[in-house]
């Protein structure tokens, strides 16, 4: 009986053009886009999802190695932001690849704070695709050029 893989998935870094891609999803994901001749930019933009603040009355957290819960004041807090792995303005497409996600991730929670953020901005008429492999990728593209 074969073993059961456990552990953190590491994907395989792949350089082109200069650009090195977090997994070969994301550059097969380039490379298509590129065959295909649509303009287009990888991690090109960071979009904040929740801005910083700052709590009225801050709050209480633990520290390490302290028993009790320590104030931890009014500081502010960092903005919630999201770049998408691929983002086409003129051809108006967000492309974002996952092959594997964690269970424990937070992307899905930035996922669905982008979708709100694309309606809040009336841009309805952008195609948002998550792929999770090749032939996604493929299908995402035709849709893009109407193949």
């Amino acid at each position: 009986m074969p073993r059961k893989k456990t552990g953190a998935v590491r994907s395989k870094k792949k350089t082109i053009d200069g650009i090195t891609f977090a997994s070969t999803l994301e550059s097969y994901c380039y490379t298509s886009l590129k065959s295909n001749g649509l303009e287009f930019k990888y991690e090109g933009e960071s979009i904040t999802l929740i801005p910083s603040f700052a709590p009225v009355d801050g709050y209480y957290k633990s520290v390490l190695k302290k028993k009790n819960l320590v104030h931890a004041g009014s500081r502010r807090l960092l903005p919630i932001t999201y770049k998408p792995d691929f983002i086409s303005h003129k051809h108006k497409f967000y492309i974002e690849t996952k092959g594997f996600i964690p269970s424990q991730h937070t992307f899905f929670i930035r996922w669905k704070l982008f979708l709100r953020w694309l309606n809040d901005n009336n841009m309805s008429d952008y195609k948002v695709f998550l792929v999770k492999n090749q032939s996604q990728v493929d299908e995402a593209i035709k849709i893009i050029t109407n193949g």
